[in-house]
């Protein structure tokens, strides 16, 4: 087996990546794979097809790819300079999730991550393959495997020194890497990341039940959000983070280096009113380079409908009456329950 060179350790360091952790593919056991299974079977995917239509694949790095060897797992900080739960308070403004307050990470990490694999195919003379978040590859587990940190009972991946904010790179090396230790499980008897959860969507430590999670709510699922639920999302309209800012390990994070990273002002707690007034090209605009982006105008909408229909202010119903006539069923319907509630 070969170690990493100097230069590509150098380099990680200087791109913002923490040190490069290793897994060898040959001992990457089963145990992820039938986890996803059993999550498939409990249809706690929702919507989400495209984990069923890719479990074969995503079972093990070498269903990707039968070459891979090794798999070098990097993070990038994007810890917050700011308790990012604040706003949950504030009824008259938006909750945004850490990650989308400014560019789009995948943007950011694989022109990084292409540059570092051209240094270890150079190095090691075999060919790379280089995934960000997009390709059917469970980063979690192998980051977990290769001691970066471990999947906490949020299932998310925490780790010692960044805490919960981390956006993880996998590059998969034909060549043979001397792997690096795996991490243990450092959540004990802490139950604050499940306890906090606003819809129960745990039902059980290191389970999550993604039809009932925020996240997938505001970004994966396109159709109406069942009423009982919407009222549990407050003014959260993309994303959620209360299980990942609750984590007593966030006190050794750090805020995030990369500027591009770092929280644009006025995605910080922006006004309901105003983000309802949106049209399309508008909309396109101000979330230009940003994952927000790709759910599209109509989504946005719904989800900031939501958001007025929880604030309680009486005000907000002119911001979502203009709504009752949009061409979009889904949207009609959000704006009817908002004004419904507000009226309530």
């Amino acid at each position: 087996m070969s170690a990493l060179s100097r230069a590509v350790i150098k380099r990680c360091e200087a791109l913002g990546f923490t040190a490069p952790h290793i897994v060898d593919l040959d001992a990457f056991g089963t145990e992820a794979g039938q986890g996803l299974r059993e999550y498939l079977s409990k249809h706690h995917h929702g919507t989400m097809n495209w984990l069923s239509e890719t479990e074969t694949r995503r079972r093990h790095p070498q269903s990707l790819w039968k070459r891979a060897k090794s798999a070098i797992v990097l993070g990038l900080n994007y810890g917050p300079d700011t308790d990012p739960l604040i706003t949950l308070g504030q009824t008259d403004k938006a909750t945004i999730s850490v990650y989308a307050r400014n560019r789009d990470y995948h943007d950011i990490i694989k022109g990084r991550l292409k540059e570092l694999g051209g240094l270890i195919a150079r190095d090691s003379g075999e060919d790379i393959k280089v995934f960000v978040d997009t390709a059917p590859l469970m980063e979690k587990p192998l980051a977990a495997m290769s001691g970066l940190g471990w999947q906490g009972k949020h299932t998310n991946l925490v780790s010692k020194d960044y805490g919960s904010w981390l956006f993880l790179g996998v590059i998969l090396s034909a060549a043979k890497l001397t792997p690096t230790p795996p991490d243990i499980d450092h959540c004990g008897s802490c139950t604050a990341c499940l306890d906090i959860c606003p819809t129960d969507a745990f039902p059980a430590a290191y389970q999550l039940d993604a039809r009932k999670c925020i996240s997938y709510l505001t970004i994966e699922h396109k159709g109406p959000v069942e009423e009982n639920l919407r009222a549990k999302m407050d003014n959260r309209i993309y994303g959620c983070d209360d299980c990942l800012a609750v984590c007593p390990w966030n006190k050794f994070a750090k805020e995030a280096a990369e500027i591009k990273l770092q929280a644009r002002d006025d995605l910080n707690a922006p006004d309901l009113a105003e983000l309802a007034a949106f049209s399309d090209a508008e909309f396109r605009r101000h979330f230009s380079g940003s994952p927000i982006k790709r759910i599209g105008l109509h989504q946005f909408i719904r989800n900031v409908l939501y958001a007025i229909g929880n604030s309680g202010r009486a005000d907000l119903s002119a911001a979502a009456e203009p709504h009752l006539k949009s061409p979009n069923p889904v949207v009609r319907d959000a704006a009817k329950w908002a004004i419904s509630r507000l009226e309530s």
